[in-house]
């Protein structure tokens, strides 16, 4: 793979499927209590660490960053996808949605107060997870909490077709919360918990609580 394909490839590959995606995921937070809570979790801790914007890196459609604000956090939303921050201005035109990419976020540094990438490190190759997480360590303040959520594995797959069939070139990467806790310690952060989701599935889910060391 050439350096900065897979970025490319993301970027087009949910340019094209941005409609499908997001009727298939705009209501789908009702049917996952679990997350809904690790949300309302997340939202608790930046308010308990005093408030302030909060950066959806990876925000796709912007259902994640809808429902936070429901919540009572000031939240935005970044994608790579413009054609996935289209759609997220047109479904919540009440909230901020701007086109931009975590592996070299336009942030400056200690300006936000939370951040959460949600299924968005996926396609991050392992070499480049750091890059992304010390760029998140970077913009947070001192203290302020990190959301991580992943699908579970130790196999990477390419995705050649998705979301109401339309072609998408991305590798879809698995890993295990060891791996990914390590990477947070490795960039500045402090693990504070973690969450398996539907352990007995073939593909289970993780979310990582994390938080910035000063």
């Amino acid at each position: 793979m050439k350096p900065d394909s897979w970025l490319a490839d993301t970027r087009t590959s949910y340019d094209t499927v941005a409609v499908s995606y997001a009727d298939q995921l705009r209501e789908a937070l009702g049917g996952l209590p679990y997350l809904r809570a690790a949300l309302g979790l997340f939202a608790d801790a930046v308010a308990e660490a005093g408030g302030g914007p909060v950066a959806d890196v990876g925000c796709g459609p912007g259902h994640i960053t809808a429902h936070l604000h429901s919540l009572g956090v000031d939240a935005f939303g970044i994608d790579v996808s413009p054609g996935m921050v289209g759609v997220a201005r047109s479904d919540h035109p009440e909230l901020r949605f701007e086109v931009g990419s975590m592996t070299d976020l336009d942030l400056a540094d200690e300006s936000i107060a939370g951040a959460l990438a949600f299924w968005s490190l996926i396609h991050v190759p392992d070499d480049e997870v750091p890059t992304v997480l010390d760029g998140l360590r970077r913009a947070l303040r001192p203290d302020a909490p990190l959301l991580i959520g992943f699908h579970v594995g130790n196999e990477s797959r390419l995705k050649t077709q998705g979301y109401g069939g339309h072609p998408m070139r991305v590798h879809v990467h698995r890993r295990r919360p060891a791996q990914v806790s390590a990477w947070l310690r490795g960039s500045g952060f402090t693990v504070e918990a973690e969450m398996l989701l539907d352990p007995e599935d073939s593909v289970p889910g993780a979310i990582l609580f994390a938080r910035r060391r000063s």
